[in-house]
């Protein structure tokens, strides 16, 4: 039987500041130590624990998650050994982070960043990205992704606890660079001739309290982070592929109800009016058959020409048992003037009756036109004019009033997933809002 891996202990040393106890937990890794009963820096890798550098202790910043807290973190149990702020400034504003470093005996190194309770779980990456564009802009490929340039600042360590595998002190800065591609976001480091690349995949709060078995709640995040994913890009897609589906639903019903219409004329008739004609100027039609069930149009065309008229109608039944009173108005008007030719109205009319029981029926008509209009005018004050009536038309309004109704989901997600997208480049370098840090992986 194959022995567990002996797990190893911590090596305490003494404070050569305050000679209070400093428990090594990175082992051989570690470069750097903090007390954290005088904020002192040591090198612990000399015998006499040279001081390395003090600081404040006003600086003091509280972790949220306490050196020493162990957790099984991505398939593996991990021990918190380190914490530090860094900071970045801003037209005067000072924007902090958190960084929370990570060991495992057996797997190394990894951090866990904190900004306005967005959390992002870092790795140091090797190879080195090749440099594109993107709509201009500077971009980076990298395991064949690609990720658009956030922000550049210069970030500096403003406060340190525990240990860590480089020789940490407050007050070093470096060059950042920022690339996102949600949910990763790729950074690099320099300071000097030195540069380091990470990547750093965004991680809900609820997950890592759950890894370390911490009290309480984690911080609710705030607004959007840089590589933070948005919850509307898959809604979007989820979105405008229904409405497809309902546009071919909608469009085969449309096709059905337009073309199953008979759509069949019982009556038409060419008929001339003048103004100045005496007598009563209202008239029956012959009668005609209304078979079946359903609509029935009656259309009105006429001659009109920069003049109006209006229709007295009514469908009556033959027997008199039903009657339908209507009146419909027609009109139209040209001309030419300093912005060229207009229009208004048109020549011709029409109105749908809805469920009109079959029947034998005739129509009431009386016509009157502007007893004013011109002479001149081509049409006088005559017209000729048709009127025709059909059995079960094809209505589709109903359906063009439906498509708006399938248009707002798909729309109002797209509108919200542009505003979390305009949310997160507001606080990039291109956004209308450069007084936010990042707060990424650097």
């Amino acid at each position: 039987m194959v022995a567990a891996p002996r797990v190893p202990t911590p090596a305490p040393i003494s404070c050569p500041n305050c000679g209070g106890v400093v428990e090594l937990r990175g082992f051989a890794h570690t470069r750097s130590a903090v007390c954290i009963q005088c904020c002192t820096i040591i090198d612990p890798s000399t015998p006499e624990l040279r001081i390395l550098q003090k600081f404040d202790e006003r600086m003091r910043v509280q972790p949220l998650i306490p050196l020493g807290t162990r957790g099984k973190f991505r398939g593996s149990q991990y021990e918190v050994i380190g914490f530090q702020v860094r900071t970045i400034y801003v037209d005067g504003l000072a924007y902090s982070w958190h960084e929370y470093l990570l060991f495992n005996p057996y797997k190394g190194f990894r951090y866990l960043t904190q900004y306005d309770g967005h959390w992002n779980d870092v790795v140091t990456v090797h190879g080195l990205p090749s440099f594109t564009s993107v709509s201009g802009r500077k971009a980076a490929r990298y395991n064949g992704a690609t990720y658009r340039h956030f922000q550049n600042a210069e970030a500096t360590t403003t406060f340190v606890m525990g240990e860590f595998p480089w020789a940490v002190r407050v007050g070093e800065t470096c060059t950042a660079d920022d690339y996102t591609a949600p949910p990763y976001m790729l950074s690099s480091e320099m300071s000097g001739s030195e540069i380091n690349w990470s990547q750093g995949t965004y991680t809900p709060g609820a997950e890592i309290w759950q890894a370390f078995q911490l009290k309480g709640s984690p911080p609710p995040a705030r607004g959007v982070f840089a590589d933070q994913p948005s919850q509307y890009s898959e809604k979007v897609k989820q979105r405008w592929s229904t409405f497809l589906k309902l546009m071919l639903v909608w469009a085969a019903l449309l096709a059905y109800f337009v073309f199953s219409a008979s759509n069949k004329e019982v009556y038409h008739n060419r008929y001339h009016f003048a103004q100045s004609d005496p007598g009563e100027h209202s008239f029956v039609t012959d009668v005609f058959n209304v078979d079946g069930h359903g609509n029935v149009e009656i259309e009105l065309k006429t001659d009109l020409n920069n003049n109006w008229a209006y229709f007295n109608l009514a469908l009556l039944r033959e027997d008199g048992a039903e009657g339908f009173d209507f009146g419909r108005e027609v009109s139209y008007y040209h001309g030419r003037d300093s912005d060229g030719n207009w229009t208004e109205g048109r020549a011709k009319d029409s109105v749908t009756l809805p469920r009109v029981p079959p029947g034998r029926y005739y129509l009431r008509i009386e016509p009157e036109m502007d007893a004013q209009a011109s002479a001149t005018a081509s049409s006088g004050m005559s017209m000729f004019y048709d009127v025709s009536v059909r059995r079960d038309v094809p209505t589709s309004w109903l359906f063009w009033l439906a498509l708006p109704f399938l248009l707002i989901p798909p729309i109002l997600t797209t509108v919200r997933a542009a505003g979390f997208e305009s949310a997160r480049w507001a606080e990039s370098d291109y956004g209308t809002s450069s007084g936010s840090s990042s707060g990424g992986d650097d």
